[in-house]
C-alpha cells in the first residue's frame, strides 16, 4: 500500500475568514454600485460565509466586474525617483518651517514646486502643516503657541523621511494646499 501524497490544487484549497472578507467587500461595491439587487446581495454572502474551498469562493464574484484598483495614496512616492537636489529640497521645506512657520515651505513651493513634483508634494504638506499650526494659535487665542515648542520635533522627522526619498504626511493637519 504505497498511497502517494498529492497536495490539493490553489481551489481545492479550504478558504479562510481572511480569504472571504475581499470576496464579501466586492459584493458590496456591486450592491452598492446597482449591479446586484437586494436578493441576489444577500445570496451571494451568504454563501461566501459558507463557502469551503478557494474555487467556490471565486465563483461567487467571477461575473462581476473586477474591483476598481484603490485610489492614489499620497502616503506612497509612485513617480520618478527623486534626486539628490530633489531630496535635499524638500527637507529644507520641512526644516524651514520649524524656523520660519509657513513662509519656507511657502517660498520653496513657489521657487521649486514647478520643477520637482517631489518637491512640491513635500513642501505643501510642509506648509498646511504650519497653516495648522498657525490657526489652531489663533483660534485658541494663543494657547496653541505651546504645540510649537514641540512641532519642531516633527518637523525634523520630515526632513529626514524626505532626504530618504519617501513621502511623509503630518498627523492632524488640514490639507488646504493640495
Amino acid at each position: 500500500m504505497n498511497k502517494t501524497y498529492m497536495a490539493p490544487s490553489a481551489g481545492e484549497m479550504r478558504a479562510s475568514n481572511a480569504e472571504r472578507e475581499p470576496v464579501i467587500e466586492h459584493l458590496k461595491q456591486a450592491y452598492a454600485e446597482g449591479r446586484l439587487d437586494h436578493g441576489e446581495f444577500d445570496l451571494r454572502v451568504h454563501l461566501a460565509m459558507t463557502a469551503k474551498t478557494r474555487a467556490e469562493l471565486a465563483a461567487i464574484t467571477r461575473d462581476l466586474v473586477p474591483p476598481v484598483a484603490p485610489a492614489h495614496r499620497p502616503d506612497v512616492w509612485t513617480g520618478p525617483e527623486p534626486t539628490g537636489e530633489d531630496r535635499m529640497l524638500a527637507a529644507a521645506a520641512h526644516a524651514a518651517g520649524g524656523l520660519t512657520t509657513f513662509v519656507g515651505p511657502l517660498v520653496l513651493l513657489l521657487l521649486s514646486g514647478k520643477r520637482s513634483e517631489y518637491v512640491r508634494r513635500h513642501a505643501a504638506e510642509a506648509l498646511n502643516f504650519q497653516l495648522t499650526l498657525l490657526l489652531l494659535t489663533i483660534v485658541t487665542f494663543g494657547l496653541g503657541g505651546i504645540v510649537y515648542a514641540v512641532a519642531w520635533i516633527v518637523c525634523v522627522v520630515a526632513a529626514v523621511v524626505a532626504v530618504s526619498g519617501k513621502p511623509f504626511r503630518y498627523p492632524w493637519t488640514l490639507r488646504i494646499i493640495r
